[in-house]
C-alpha cells in the first residue's frame, strides 16, 4: 500500500474507522472463541467479556502507550471526536476509548496492516484475561 493511501485511511472519519473495527474485532473475537472450543451456550456471554465498551476502554488505557505514531493520532483523533449522540449503559469517556480502540483496529484493517491488527488483538485479549507481559496495568491505574 503506498504511503498516500495510508494516510488517506488515517485521516477517515473516525466514526467510519470504529464502525469497521467493531466488526473487525466482534469477528477476531468470535474466532478467538470457536478455537478455544466455547460451549456454544457460553459463546455470546464469553464475548461481551471481551466486546463490551468497558473492556475495550480498559484495554485501550492500556494500550495507548504502546501505540505507533500514526496510531497514536487515530486514536486520539477517534478518543477526542465530538460525540452526537449520547452512549447507551456507558459514560462518556469510557464509549471515547472504546471508539479508540475500535477506530484503531478499522484503521489496520483497512491499511492491510493484518500482522499488526492480529498483534494488537492478541494483546489485548492478553489484557482481558489478566496475563499480558508486554502491558503493564498498573499505566491504567495511573490515567
Amino acid at each position: 500500500m503506498l504511503d498516500r493511501e495510508r494516510d488517506e485511511i488515517a485521516r477517515m472519519n473516525a466514526t467510519q474507522l470504529a464502525y469497521m473495527g467493531d466488526a473487525v474485532y466482534e469477528v477476531k473475537i468470535r474466532q478467538m472463541l470457536i478455537s478455544k472450543s466455547e460451549q456454544v451456550d457460553n459463546l455470546h456471554t464469553k464475548a461481551i467479556e471481551y466486546v463490551s465498551a468497558v473492556s475495550q476502554a480498559r484495554a485501550a488505557k492500556m494500550l495507548e502507550n504502546t501505540l505507533e505514531d500514526v496510531e497514536k493520532e487515530v486514536f486520539r483523533r477517534a478518543r477526542n471526536k465530538k460525540q452526537k449522540t449520547k452512549p447507551k449503559n456507558v459514560d462518556h469517556v469510557t464509549y471515547k476509548y472504546a471508539t479508540a480502540l475500535e477506530a484503531l483496529l478499522g484503521y489496520l484493517y483497512l491499511t492491510g496492516d493484518t500482522l499488526r491488527m492480529d498483534e494488537v488483538i492478541a494483546n489485548i485479549i492478553g489484557m482481558l484475561d489478566g496475563h499480558s507481559d508486554s502491558i503493564d496495568e498498573k499505566e491504567m491505574e495511573n490515567e
